[in-house]
């Protein structure tokens, strides 16, 4: 399971192109590089499972960046699937989930978005670790499960906005 990596936002006039540049190039680089390498190693059945994000789904200013990241991944892994298999490659889409990297991102408006978030996704909670590890362990283990992506968000994506 590949969990490296962080979100880069950005409005265009703000942009700093190098970080830009480096967020579109390594988390495509990373599974490249991840499957062409391990693929040899990881028994036939098993698994490669790499981590994304729901952020991106909805345009908005700021999200050009994580938007290219959050589409191609999947493309990318549904590809990679026929290409190694037997080896299985799917990925996990986050919505929010209550960690540091969270925390990290949101700084002071952390408080507020947990709470927003309380009151306002179907399951009535935020989303923590726990959660993406149950789902993680259920798609190494059932090898019927390859080139798919799954969304962990809680229900956010039902809900409008970001």
């Amino acid at each position: 399971m590949v969990t490296a990596g962080r979100p880069y936002y950005a409005r265009l006039a703000d942009m700093d192109f190098e970080q830009a540049r480096h967020a579109l190039e390594a988390s495509a680089t990373l599974m490249l590089g991840v499957a062409r390498y391990a693929s040899g190693k990881v028994r036939p059945g098993g698994t490669l499972l790499f981590m994304s994000g729901t952020g991106g789904r909805r345009p908005g200013p700021g999200f050009g960046i994580i938007s290219a990241v959050t589409a191609a991944l999947p493309a990318l892994a549904a590809n990679l699937a026929l290409e190694i298999a037997p080896v299985r490659v799917n990925v996990i889409a986050a919505g929010f989930v209550d960690t540091p990297l969270s925390a990290s991102l949101l700084g002071a408006g952390l408080d507020e978005r947990r709470s927003e978030l309380r009151t306002t996704l179907p399951i009535g909670r935020v989303v923590v670790p726990a959660d993406v590890a149950a789902l993680a362990g259920h798609i190494m283990t059932n090898t019927a499960l390859t080139g798919a992506t799954y969304d962990i968000d809680g229900g956010q994506q039902l809900l409008g906005g970001h």
